[in-house]
Parts: structure tokens; sequence; C-alpha cells
């Protein structure tokens, strides 16, 4: 049976996430169910994953609002917010959305750094996830929910009937420059994806870059709310990277670009040793 792990992007009228912010925040939210407790040895997801995991790891974005995000919000998962990279709002400035955090009480808003999975406090996801919210309308830091592998044909139907166009995002302001030995995921400059397919694509490759460490190297990463970049690499850039033997993410073309395309290409400091 093939399995698919669905991301669901918050996407409300008047609010949409910068195009980088959701990138990123997919990124995470996908190193955020691999390292959940919960997909590891007796835990709920752990069979599902481990499946997932030996076959194509196909992922799905889709987008929800209102009505549509709340349903998804109550389905087993970890919610993951961005920081708002690519707004034209300045970090400082980006609010907590109000949602609780999984493990605090409803009337609290998340600690910044904190995921909010939906589960009871005793269930509470792997820790150190960015968290910020909607500072005004129009201008929201990205939210993405992650779940666990289900089959293709098994999706719950509150996420089934979610939409994948939409999802078409844009940058509003400059991108801050690269902080020294963060890992970036460098985006092939030759290939237009809409932003649901590259947000899987860079899940793809955080997944691949994850494979590729130790563990004390996850510890590190994970320690750190999985702080990455996403960038979109110069063409000289993008040829020099491919001989870098780092991971890159071949897609299988079921949408939008030719099978075999190289979409991503994961750049952690750890690989280059």
């Amino acid at each position: 049976m093939e399995l698919v792990l669905t991301l669901v992007v918050r996407v409300e009228k008047k609010a949409r996430p910068a195009q980088t912010d959701a990138l990123e925040t997919a990124a995470r939210a996908v190193l955020a169910i691999l390292a959940d407790e919960r997909s590891h040895g007796e835990g709920e997801w752990a069979e599902a994953m481990a499946a997932w995991q030996d076959n194509r790891i196909r992922k799905i974005t889709k987008r929800a609002r209102g009505i549509e995000w709340r349903r998804a919000e109550a389905l087993p998962g970890i919610t993951v917010r961005g920081y708002g990279t690519g707004s034209s709002v300045p970090a400082e400035d980006v609010a907590p959305s109000g949602a609780a955090a999984s493990g605090a009480a409803a009337s609290e808003a998340p600690a910044s750094g904190a995921p909010a999975s939906g589960a009871p406090a005793s269930e509470a996801p792997a820790s150190g996830v960015a968290a910020a919210g909607a500072v005004a309308s129009g201008v929201v830091a990205a939210e993405v929910r992650v779940f666990p592998p289900t089959g293709v044909d098994d999706v719950p139907p509150d996420l089934f009937k979610l939409q994948v166009s939409g999802t078409d995002f844009e940058d509003t302001a400059d991108l801050p420059p690269l902080d020294p030995g963060v890992p970036v995921l460098w985006l092939n400059p030759t290939l237009e994806m809409s932003s649901g397919k590259a947000m899987a694509q860079c899940g793809h490759a955080a997944q691949l870059a994850w494979w590729g460490l130790s563990e004390r190297a996850r510890k590190e990463w994970e320690a750190t709310g999985f702080e990455l970049a996403v960038r979109t690499a110069t063409p000289e850039h993008w040829r020099s990277l491919l001989t870098s033997n780092l991971p890159v993410v071949q897609d299988a073309g079921f949408t939008e670009i030719a099978p075999g395309s190289r979409t991503v290409i994961a750049d952690h400091p750890q690989l280059r040793r």
C-alpha cells in the first residue's frame, strides 16, 4: 500500500503567508514529525512512519481556512508556525496567534519555539519549533500542520476534501542574510513550482538531511528548533552544489515537473564533514 504524508498550510481569505516562510515552515514540520516520540518505538505513529520511510516518502500539500483549518487541527498531527521570513513585518512584531500549544492552558499563548500539536498536555510533541501567528489582516506567519502518513486512499475525509490549488505565495520583503552554520535548502533556479509543490520538495530535502545525520547531530538540530533557511540558488551555485555529494531531491514527477527533476539540495554543515 502506498502511503502519503499530508501537509496542510493555513491560508485565510485575507491573510496569506510569505513564500519563503511557508517553505521553511513546511520543512520544519516534516522534521518535527520525524523527531517526535510518537514516530518511534511503541509510539502511535511509529508503524505508519516506518512503512512510509521505507518507500517513496510521498508528500502532498493542501490548504485550509476557517472551519476547515479548525477541523484539520482536531486530527492527530503537529502544527508548526513560522517566523515570517519574507514578510514585510519585522520578526519582533510577529505575535502569537493565540492558539495554545500542546501542554499550555487554553488561556495561555504558546511560548515562542513551541509547536502546537492539538494533543493533550501529556502528549506534547517535540519541543523547539518556532511559533508565531497573525499580526494583521493580510500579514501572517506561516502555519503548517503535518499529519502521520496514511494510505493514499485512506486520507481522513477532513483532509481529503481540502484543495491542493491556491497555494501560490510571494515574498513581500527582502530575505535576511544567511547566518553562518545554518542549514540551507537550495531550490533549483531553473524550475517553476507552485508554493505547495515547493513546500513538499523542501520537506523531502529536510528529510534527506535528517537521514544523513548522526543521532547526536539530529539532537543538536532539534535543540535549535530545526533552524534552517530556504533560498533559491544562482545557476552557478546550483551547478556547484550538484558536485558536492549533498542530498538531492529527485522528484517522481506526479505533478508539475518532469520525473527525475532535481528540485532541492540540502546543505547541512554536518553533511559536509
